[in-house]
């Protein structure tokens, strides 16, 4: 796939105010610290795309990007972060399980792995609890350019080991380097092979607008300072 335009379209907490679902979406979540912005932004070739920062959990908000007026991509707030209040990081965990829930043109969560440590217990969580919920997920190991090929390997056979102790089937995985671009064009390539089987959803999931409280929200939300603002690696 050539990306020819990427755009920013929106930042928000709330699924029933994000753009409209008649486009297939995917979603990029993982670990803070895990390099993500910076992933995205070598994806789709335009630097700065997905702000990154030098202090991990920046990215507080659902962020919306329609690439080539044809697929959204979502940059999710990094999970595992312990820098803030526990009542602001079980709001924070309620509204990603909301929109990873409720989202019905959501095609495929990418959750990203740093390639360069064992499997850790709060990533594997994630991705039981993705299967728990049924939701289709792939793997992408970050971060390939800090070490050899082979421990790049060696992580990734792990987590797969860990994961087939929960799942029959492990999911697809990516190695990839935000730094040298590898491994970016086989997920776009996945992502465009997906989009020719995207139907349009008939109906939409019935989010309540009275459902929402002040629990739904990440503390008082200055989208000025946190808009797609990211992790560094």
């Amino acid at each position: 796939m050539q990306i020819k335009k990427a755009e920013f379209i929106c930042s928000n907490t709330r699924v029933d105010k994000l753009p409209e679902g008649k486009l297939p979406e995917y979603a990029f979540i993982g670990r803070s610290n895990v390099g993500k912005s910076s992933l995205i932004n070598a994806m789709v070739g335009k630097k700065g795309l997905a702000k990154t920062s030098q202090k991990p959990g920046k990215t507080q908000l659902i962020n919306h990007f329609i690439i080539n007026d044809d697929w959204f991509l979502v940059d999710l707030p990094g999970y595992g972060f312990a820098k803030t209040s526990k009542t602001n990081r079980e709001a924070w965990e309620k509204f990603i399980r909301r929109y990873l829930t409720h989202r019905d043109n959501l095609q495929c969560i990418f959750v990203l792995i740093d390639s360069r440590h064992e499997p850790q217990k709060i990533d594997l969580e994630f991705c039981y609890w993705l299967g728990e919920k049924g939701l289709p997920f792939m793997l992408v190991f970050t971060k390939a350019d800090k070490q050899s090929h082979v421990k790049s390997d060696v992580n990734m056979s792990k987590f797969r080991k860990a994961l087939s102790e929960w799942f029959e089937e492990i999911p697809k995985c990516f190695l990839t380097s935000a730094e040298v671009k590898s491994g970016c064009d086989a997920i776009l390539d996945t992502i465009a092979d997906i989009n020719t089987r995207f139907v349009l959803p008939e109906v939409t999931s019935d989010i309540d607008q009275e459902g929402y409280d002040d629990e739904d929200k990440y503390g008082d939300v200055d989208l000025d300072r946190y808009r797609h603002a990211d992790e560094e690696e």
